[in-house]
């Protein structure tokens, strides 16, 4: 830690001393106490878009036009200006106030077809070839006809298009298209990029498709985990379907007039399995059989062990058989994280008081290694001890530095005052676990939202991408060094407040990942346009 708070001080005092082993990073980051955001533009003139996020790097912006049509992709800069003032703080130029002083355009791209529309809260960012993947999709239907393999109250969309991307000059490099499905792309919530591969889960259809980008940027399928885990398990009940009909027609010839027609009525034609009526899928046979195995390694007596089972799996079991995916996010290469629930709760927005069980799943041996009810108090260590293992399933060096209870004193000292003062740590554990599986690249790397540095309203703002109600008053970022020190203040909105109180206003904050730079973005809900701030450095 620098000796002192004075940002020359502490250029000179980094030359004279080395940073300890693997602290260099953070070391750097101090230097965010000194240069800070702290001149805000109100109501800059800019285009009428829905701005996204900035990409981890910092190297785009990304927007989309108001129909939901087309792409539109900034890459930030600095604001330059001369001026002849004698002032210390000259005044900034008429110019200064416009968006494109601060944002160059580089591209605008059509990505939606005629009756498509880009989802606004769906992006994620390939870091490694600055590749980024979009979705659009046709309108979505509550009341759909049902469909052989479907799940029953899961809605349907006809067309859901995912495109990949390459940033650095707009050209489409792939697509992948899904149709008659459900995939929730509301902040990323139904797909998971972890290095190159893919995770996108089918909801109506409960299949999660694994892909694999290429330093091409093709989309190539890797493999499909849902009714079949192993590539070759529809081969293999394929060849055995057909041995049992060939055995069934042997059977017909040998058999003549009433016996025939005895042995028809009674289904003896029926007997070969049907893959949509006889069996439970690959991945809901191998949960039962971890259950039934945990159960069963609970006891040695084979007495206990009988009537255990008949009270936690065979009274349960057509709880367990209902079960349904409902998130997944990759662990490692190897390991997925699957959050099951009732079909009310994967297609209903609030599913926190709902029931819901975590399985870790191997792809490799197509095992599953872990199950946990939303309750379970080792799962909860688990995750307050290693949060980084779930939030930062990633190998992008721009997201190892998001604060969480695992990697910072202030937050676990914040999450163990939550745990205090709740009434019953059973419904405190389901509340933490909520947010489990998390969803891939959703919250900002800025170092302006390190609890090491700084202190905020977490309730007005913080890491997570999610929109927010908006405050008349300024969002104050006290230093952790000092904590009587205000080190900026970030307003949305107008400058004076709004005329009109009796609106709701939401509001969104864009934070570029390095640069003392920010976008608040204030608007009534279904009234655009916007207003949108820029907070700076000078």
């Amino acid at each position: 830690m620098f000796s002192s708070g004075n940002v020359t001080a502490r250029v000179f005092e980094r030359q004279i001393r080395t940073a300890p082993r693997g602290a260099t990073v953070n070391r750097a980051r101090n230097f965010y106490e000194n240069l800070v955001p702290s001149f805000t533009l109100y109501d800059v003139e800019c285009p009428d878009h829905c701005f996204r996020k900035f990409t981890e790097d910092g190297l785009f912006l990304i927007s989309f036009s108001r129909n939901h049509q087309e792409l539109i992709v900034y890459r930030p800069s600095w604001l330059t200006y001369t001026s002849d003032s004698d002032d210390t703080v000259p005044p900034l130029p008429r110019r200064a106030s416009r968006f494109d002083s601060f944002f160059t355009q580089l591209y605008s791209v059509n990505l939606a077809s005629a009756n498509e529309l880009i989802c606004k809260d769906f992006f994620l960012y390939f870091h490694t070839h600055r590749f980024g993947l979009f979705a659009a999709s046709t309108a979505q239907i509550h009341d759909s006809a049902p469909s052989p393999g479907a799940v029953p109250g899961v809605p349907s969309i006809d067309k859901i298009t995912f495109i990949l991307l390459r940033l650095d000059d707009g050209v489409i490099l792939d697509e992948r298209v899904f149709l008659h499905d459900f995939v929730n792309l509301a902040y990323n919530m139904g797909v998971f990029l972890y290095d190159d591969l893919l995770a996108i889960l089918s909801l109506r259809y409960q299949k999660i498709h694994l892909l694999q980008i290429r330093d091409s940027g093709h989309l190539v399928d890797a493999r499909a985990i849902g009714y079949f885990c192993r590539e070759d398990d529809e081969l293999f009940l394929n060849s055995n379907s057909q041995a049992m009909m060939t055995q069934d027609k042997n059977k017909q010839q040998s058999l003549s007039g009433n016996r025939e027609d005895d042995a028809e009525n009674n289904g003896l034609h029926h007997s070969q399995p049907n893959p949509e009526n006889s069996f439970l899928s690959g991945i809901k046979q191998r949960l039962l059989s971890f259950i039934f195995r945990e159960i069963w390694n609970e006891e040695s007596d084979n007495t206990l062990r009988v009537q255990s089972l008949k009270k936690k799996f065979y009274f349960h079991f057509q709880d367990y058989v209902d079960l349904i995916i409902w998130k997944v996010q990759f662990l490692d290469r190897h390991h997925l994280l699957i959050k099951f629930g009732s079909v009310d709760g994967g297609v209903g927005r609030n599913a926190d008081h709902l029931s819901a069980f975590f399985a870790v799943y191997n792809m490799e041996t197509t095992d599953i290694v872990a199950f946990y009810q939303n309750s379970a108090e080792d799962l909860y260590q688990l995750f307050e001890q290693f949060s980084d293992h779930f939030t930062v399933s990633s190998s992008s060096p721009f997201m190892n530095f998001v604060t969480s209870h695992s990697n910072s004193v202030h937050a676990l000292e914040q999450l163990k005052y939550m745990k205090n003062k709740a009434n019953s740590f059973s419904q405190f554990v389901k509340k933490m676990l909520v947010s489990l599986p998390f969803s891939c690249q959703s919250q900002s790397p800025s170092p302006y939202f390190d609890q090491s540095l700084f202190r905020f309203d977490e309730k007005l703002i913080s890491a997570a991408d999610r929109h927010r109600q908006s405050s008349d008053n300024p969002i104050k970022f006290i230093s952790r060094r000092q904590p009587q020190t205000l080190k900026f203040k970030i307003k949305p909105g107008p400058e004076c407040g709004s005329a009109d109180g009796r609106s709701k206003k939401i509001c969104s904050f864009l934070f570029h990942p390095h640069l003392p730079l920010a976008i608040s973005i204030q608007q009534t809900l279904f009234m655009p346009p916007s207003v949108v701030n820029i907070h700076f450095r000078r």
